[in-house]
């Protein structure tokens, strides 16, 4: 930049008058010169600032080493909401069990009930349990049925006495008529010794005869010892006529007697049989009366039940949630939900979703921080022990399959232990902490150093666990 005294080359000025302004200019310049030095030593720095910067510098990078270094709580997290954990204290519903017209109801929104306290009433519109009469036409019919099973059975009952006498009787015949057998097989042996002495003796007077008719021919024996000797043999041979006539009776008598017991023994098994086939035939009576019985009382138990169910009642304890909105006299079909029960408990647990991608890490008993809706919290995900608001858990369930949108459902429960030894606080009161309510969960895992967290997420990595460990059998196999 030229002064403004300063008269450029070629301005028209002649040599001398340039020569005669160039003292000025030097000393023009020399003044500015001067000028900026002095204003370069109004703002020059000191060491001070200097050494403040350096060591907040120092203090920065200390300070990253150390959080490098310090310990972090891995952990899995997932959300949900509180349920009852208890499949019998959960939210039920209470459906109509026939199809009706609504009568009246009993309870309002938001009242408690007790466990069978009525609900509300239906009208059947089934014209098969219309008729007020039909249950005492179904006990008249049973009654009728069971006095015919009770005559059946009182028949059943003589035809067993009289079984029994017929038994008792032929027990009796038939030895009677083996008895006589008997006799007269005695008889008949006696009568075939009757025969062979008969026998005997006409062989005995035959000889007697040719000896005394050989001695009577020489002269040595008389006419009348021949005809005395005739006489005896003609005795014998009658004798023996008269033994075989004894023989035949006996004979007939015994075959009589044999005929005998087979008749008796006939008659009485025949009478036996008899007696069982009408016996037979008051059990059958009995059994198809009895069958009918029962479809009656089917029908009795039918009818009842289906009068019982004309009436809603409440199967728990609770409060009543939710009313259909159903007014007097309006139709309601089976299966038509009437009203909701909340029943009373503190069994509460949170049901959180987590990712496929972190379940394999998830075990059961492993420690949770919930955090739920409505209850101010401050999670330091990697610092639990200074979290706020929220409650300490344990994983009690772990679903095995997922819920078609690859995440797992874990269920937590409260940390019993924990809470037990005062360490932890319990879950709010049941009263203001209802099913439904939104929680988000961290499943605790292990400690790690801060910067190889850093490091795993940088890499996409997944959380570590410890191996569990392995007794000296498992060991021993695997080196097998």
């Amino acid at each position: 930049m030229q002064s403004p005294n300063t008269i450029p080359p070629g301005s028209g000025q002649s040599a001398a008058q340039q020569s005669m302004a160039a003292p000025e200019v030097l000393a023009k310049r020399k003044r500015g010169r001067e000028d900026r030095l002095a204003s370069l030593d109004m703002v020059k720095i000191g060491w001070g600032p200097t050494i403040f910067g350096a060591a907040l510098l120092v203090a920065f990078i200390a300070t990253t080493v150390f959080f490098m270094f310090v310990p972090w709580r891995q952990s899995v997290a997932g959300t949900g909401e509180i349920i009852v954990f208890s499949p019998m204290h959960r939210p039920q519903t209470i459906e109509a069990q026939i199809s009706g017209r609504l009568v009246k109801w009993y309870v309002k929104d938001g009242q408690d009930v007790t466990a069978g306290e009525k609900i509300a009433e239906i009208s059947d519109i089934d014209p098969r349990f219309l008729s007020e009469t039909q249950l005492k036409m179904l006990e008249d019919q049973k009654a009728a049925l069971e006095n015919k099973r009770d005559l059946a059975k009182e028949r059943v009952s003589s035809l067993g006495s009289q079984l029994e006498d017929q038994s008792a009787s032929r027990n009796a015949a038939v030895p009677a008529a083996q008895e006589r057998i008997e006799q007269a097989k005695a008889r008949l042996f006696a009568a075939q010794q009757s025969v062979d002495v008969a026998e005997q003796g006409v062989k005995t007077t035959q000889w007697q005869l040719d000896r005394i008719t050989a001695l009577y021919e020489k002269g040595l024996r008389s006419q009348r010892e021949q005809q005395l000797a005739l006489l005896d043999n003609t005795r014998a041979k009658t004798e023996l006529q008269r033994a075989k006539a004894a023989y035949d009776v006996v004979a007939k008598d015994k075959s009589i007697a044999g005929l005998d017991l087979k008749k008796i023994s006939a008659d009485t098994n025949a009478s036996i049989n008899a007696i069982r086939a009408s016996q037979a035939d008051a059990n059958q009576v009995i059994a198809s009366t009895t069958a009918d019985i029962a479809k009656i009382d089917i029908e009795i138990q039918n009818l009842s039940q289906r009068r019982g169910q004309r009436i809603i009642i409440a199967p728990t304890s609770g409060r009543v949630v939710r009313l259909n909105r159903v007014g007097a006299g309006e139709m309601v079909n089976a299966g038509v939900p009437l009203a909701t029960i909340a029943p009373k408990t503190d069994d509460r647990a949170a049901a959180l979703l987590i990712r496929d991608y972190d379940a394999p890490l998830v075990r059961l008993g492993d420690p949770v921080r919930v955090s739920i809706s409505g209850w101010p919290s401050l999670q330091f995900v990697g610092w639990p022990s200074v979290a706020v608001g929220t409650f300490a858990g344990r994983v009690a369930v772990i679903d095995a399959v997922d819920d078609g949108t690859h995440h797992y459902r874990i269920i937590v429960e409260q940390d019993h232990e924990q809470i037990h030894n005062k360490k932890e606080e319990h879950w709010p009161d049941p009263a203001v902490l209802r099913p439904g309510a939104q929680a988000s969960g961290w499943v605790l895992l292990r400690d790690v150093p801060l910067w190889f967290e850093l490091w795993r997420q940088f890499n996409g990595f997944q959380p570590t666990v410890p191996r569990p460990e392995t007794n000296h059998l498992d060991r021993s196999n695997r080196s097998k």
